[in-house]
């Protein structure tokens, strides 16, 4: 709805007007490829964080399979109710800061990152203001 996917691994962790995408209400992802496969050890992630806010049902997974049907690893879930039915997580639902959430991906090794939410505490919308990858190129 607002902004281009490219903001999401533009550097800016900011959170400006601007500087982040909108995406629709309901369950919804971005994606990231990382052009070969990785071994990831954490991601940093910033939703939008200029207002009070716990975003829901945040699910992040990594995989060599770009349409995620298999190989999928989830290093983080917070759907405690399996609302998204994507799996009940036991990890816990956060406030947004501009400091973003440091998530341990434990050297997991996949090509692709997918971030799911399905809207926050303040309104329906799903917000990204920036994604950063930490890994290396996988032997």
């Amino acid at each position: 709805i607002i902004g281009s996917l490219d903001l999401v691994t533009d550097g800016d962790a900011d959170g400006a007007d601007g500087n982040y995408v909108e995406l629709q209400p309901g369950h919804q992802w971005v994606q990231i490829d990382l052009g070969q496969e990785s071994t990831i050890y954490k991601l940093l992630v910033w939703h939008f964080h200029k207002q009070t806010a716990v975003y829901y049902d945040v699910n992040i997974q990594i995989s060599n399979d770009p349409e995620f049907k298999s190989g999928v690893t989830t290093i983080y879930n917070n759907d405690h109710d399996d609302s998204s039915k994507m799996g009940k997580g036991a990890d816990l639902a956060y406030v947004e800061t501009n400091h973003g959430r440091l998530i341990d991906a434990k050297g997991t090794k996949g090509r692709y990152v997918r971030l799911w939410s399905n809207g926050n505490s303040a309104n329906e919308m799903n917000h990204y203001v920036e994604v950063q990858v930490y890994g290396t190129p996988a032997k």
